[in-house]
């Protein structure tokens, strides 16, 4: 900065917006892979520290292993906002249910469990507690230990929801009128052991034990509602230890809890046509081997296909319509790294629930498929807990004029949610019209990100390429408003300095001074350099935040403060066991207006081979939980996406994420370097590894980046204008970008990507400027198009209860 006279500030370049990488239009396509889903275990950090030299020596990862994890669905837009639906007095109930079991089922306001000795009922349109206890006594019986329940079917709309059957570990049945409370039929040791399952079907009823025994129960005369007390029984066998039954296409779907011998396809699927006597049972085998079968459904919109659920996180696709009559294994998808444990299709939507508590819905009309929901749904105070039921209620479609999905939990909670996902189709309408209630204005942002290889303030002096470089850069653009500093190696990564941090982590005494102070000395010399270089303007430094060797520094134009709120800023290590921060992120947030900004500096996996490892940590940056604190001022105009809350950092309308991201490209080093040296390095681009993975990959297909017009930024001789000639000649590449992503493409547009010439760190700094559009929302105005916008929903929703009503019928369950 010394010696400096101020001069023409360079031309601004503006990037026309379909020049850019990534998406373009009108909303963001969402990228057609992932590797982690929200709420997955994030992916494992490196095993131990080793320097950036030491990295280049690592073992190539196997290509087969990232092209399965890119077969993943992409979860990058799904929405975390919990789809409750507020359809009964008490929407969320209490119930003991036997362990690993969840024995109930619903019929509109009612909902019957199971629980150890007794049965209750729930009306919850009058209570939270039962209205109703069953036990042994009340039904003549030692003990009264149920073990399956469903309502059998009637043909009037009084009597559908009334009557339910409960099936007995003694093998008896019972028949419960729900309105009276009364004991309406009994059949004692129908069964000789446990009946396990009963399944609605037509005008009949199926009752299944443990040891394959099927009793098929019909009217016992024409045209009459099936009672179990005058109920006909004809019985059948399938096979034993059965732990999966489901009734599809007509067919009793079966598939046992046996293990898959190594490197053969399975489990097998046992197809029986219980309904004809003497019908052959049909074996099918899925086209891959997956985990054991735990669930299975029908895809409203594609009857034509059944869907499996199997642990290892598969999810296995049927075609029923074949020319023999026998159902073929499409395709084995990989959804998750946990077991699918329930499944079910409601709507347009596969509805699936894992172990780590979380329900998601995949649109699957795409290869990849794609994750549209994802929320945690059963939790106690210390973690999310596994599903054990996903069930749609047809009764609700008619009784309260919803369609209600119910789940059950290991926290013994029974949750409702909206089958229609009503309060994300009121979203997308909203958006649409969003600027009849919004008014925009622009502001400029200028990101200088360097990686400064441990470099001192005083270094930059000397040549005019150190010493102006500062200045040049603040005036690459005019007067930004809001200028984001990210600089990478502050300090050497070395075991001593990251001891150092984590002992400042935990607050030890003495721990960090020498840290503190070089970050101090850093963001002391960037802030003196705004003061020089943009002496007509006044900024105030909102945030500094350091890790290791990350430091962050975002300063704002005073003219702005009164516009700007709920700053706060968080880091991410991805160091060994995630807690070094050799490797990471410095993550801050603010709202200006009604628009949310979060921006991002990286320093991601080194290594030229270490693809993988560098997608892991992009994908553990941006998926980590609990980022921000929740904003003070959230409310009814919130300026988040996605049904979040502004704790992620894709919660936020617009992500910068900038950095030493430490992509390579993948091209002999001689090629590279004399493509640099004849100026010819864009045919390089085709080989750089961010460009193709942003092409493919989970989160970074989302982000978009500006054409690169200058030569790769890293790694080169200090002090010098020679790509690295020490022994191991590292191939060049452009480590150093500025990503960005945002709902709507044009409301940012690139002013400039480049770089500069100082060489006192082996890496060239670089900057981008930005115009971004940033909203004011009137709230008078939201309210009145929001009241519109429920207006039309309320329409479209009987139109899809219609349709719901009409696909229940014809698969004979209502």
């Amino acid at each position: 900065m010394d010696n400096v006279e101020k001069g023409s500030s360079p031309s601004v370049h503006s990037v026309p917006t379909g020049q850019r990488h990534g998406a373009a239009g009108g909303k963001l396509p969402p990228p057609p892979t992932r590797m982690i889903a929200p709420g997955d275990k994030l992916p494992a950090v490196r095993p131990s520290i080793s320097s950036d030299e030491e990295s280049e020596e690592s073992a190539e990862e196997e290509d087969s292993r990232s092209k399965f994890l890119n077969a993943m669905p992409d979860t990058s837009r799904s929405s975390r906002r919990s789809p409750v639906l507020r359809c009964h007095k008490y929407d969320s109930v209490q119930v003991q249910t036997q362990t690993h079991s969840a024995i109930i089922c619903a019929a509109g306001h009612v909902y019957v469990a199971a629980t150890g000795h007794h049965v209750k009922v729930y009306d919850l349109s009058l209570s939270e507690s039962p209205i109703l206890v069953l036990d042994g006594k009340a039904v003549g019986l030692k003990e009264l230990k149920a073990t399956s329940l469903e309502f059998c079917p009637a043909k009037g709309a009084q009597s559908k929801g009334r009557y339910v059957w409960i099936g007995t570990k003694d093998g008896h049945m019972l028949e419960l009128d729900v309105t009276t409370g009364q004991l309406t039929g009994t059949r004692l040791s129908i069964h000789l052991s446990a009946i396990t399952r009963m399944l609605r079907h037509g005008d009949a009823m199926l009752s299944i034990d443990d040891t394959g025994k099927v009793t098929i129960w019909t009217p016992g005369a024409t045209g009459e509602d099936l009672r179990l007390a005058s109920a006909a029984g004809r019985n059948t066998r399938i096979t034993e230890s059965h732990g999966f039954v489901g009734i599809f296409g007509g067919k009793l779907w079966t598939s046992a809890r046996e293990a898959t011998a190594p490197g053969t396809r399975g489990p097998s699927v046992r197809i029986y046509d219980v309904w004809t006597p003497g019908s052959p049972t049909r074996s099918v085998l899925p086209t891959d081997q997956v985990g054991t079968v735990t669930s299975g459904t029908i895809l409203p919109s594609d009857p034509d296909h059944v869907y499996l659920g199997h642990e290892g996180g598969f999810v296995t696709v049927w075609l029923l319509a074949t020319d023999d009559g026998l159902p073929v294994c499409e395709e084995a998808m990989r959804i998750s790294n946990s077991d699918v444990l329930c499944l079910v299709g409601i709507n347009n939507r596969l509805w699936v629930g894992g172990r780590n508590g979380t329900i998601a819905a995949y649109s699957v009309d795409s290869r990849p498929w794609v994750m549209t929901n994802n929320w945690v749904a059963h939790w106690n105070s210390q973690s999310p807990l596994p599903l054990q039921k996903i069930a749609v209620d047809p009764y609700s479609i008619d009784k309260i004029g919803r369609l209600c999905v119910y789940s059950v939990g290991r926290d013994d909670n029974v949750k409702t949610w909206d089958g229609f996902l009503g309060a994300d189709w009121q979203d997308a309408e909203l958006l649409k019209v969003e600027k009849s209630f919004s008014h925009f204005r622009n502001i400029t942002i200028l990101f200088i990100s360097w990686n400064i290889g441990a470099c001192k303030p005083e270094q930059l002096s000397g040549s005019k390429e150190n010493s102006s470089f500062l200045y040049e850069a603040l005036n690459s653009v005019d007067s930004p408003d809001i200028i984001v500093f990210g600089l990478q190696e502050v300090v050497p990564l070395d075991k001593a300095n990251v001891a150092k941090f984590l002992k400042k982590k935990k607050g030890l005494e003495g721990a960090s001074s020498t840290l503190h102070s070089e970050h101090r000395r850093w963001a002391d010399k960037l802030v003196g350099a705004v003061a020089f270089a943009l002496p007509n303007h006044r900024y105030k430094l909102l945030y500094t935040k350091e890790l290791v060797g990350l430091l962050s520094c975002v300063l704002v134009k005073d003219k702005e403060l009164a516009t700007t709120r709920d700053c706060a800023a968080h880091t991410i290590s991805r160091g060994v066991r995630g807690r070094f921060g050799n490797k990471g992120a410095v993550a801050v947030r603010l709202l200006m207006d009604d628009t949310s900004l979060c921006f991002l500096n990286c320093h991601l996996a080194a290594g030229h081979r270490r693809v993988r490892d560098r997608n892991a940590d992009a994908a553990a940056i941006v998926e980590h939980e609990r980022l921000f604190p929740e904003p003070e001022t959230l409310d009814e105009t919130s300026a988040f996406v996605g049904g979040g809350d502004g704790t992620m950092a894709l919660d936020h309308e617009i992500v910068f994420m900038s950095g030493d991201l430490n992509y390579r490209i993948d091209h002999r080093r001689d090629v590279v370097v004399s493509s640099v040296q004849q100026n010819t390095y864009q045919s390089l681009l085709i080989h750089d590894q961010l460009t193709k993975e942003m092409k493919t990959n989970v989160r970074l297909h989302t982000f978009m980046e500006g054409p690169i017009t200058f030569p790769p930024t890293y790694k080169y001789d200090l002090h010098s204008t020679e790509y690295d000639t020490s022994e191991k000649r590292r191939i060049p590449a452009w480590c150093d970008r500025v990503l960005w992503r945002v709902r709507d493409p044009t409301r940012v547009e690139q002013l400039h990507y480049k770089r500069y010439e100082a060489d006192v760190s082996d890496h060239r700094p670089i900057s981008a400027a930005f115009s971004v559009s940033i909203k004011s929302m009137q709230a008078d105005a939201r309210n009145r198009v929001k009241e519109e916008v429920q207006s039309q929903w309320s329409v479209h929703e009987r139109r899809l209860l219609d349709n719901a009503r009409e696909f229940y019928t014809r698969q004979l369950v209502l």
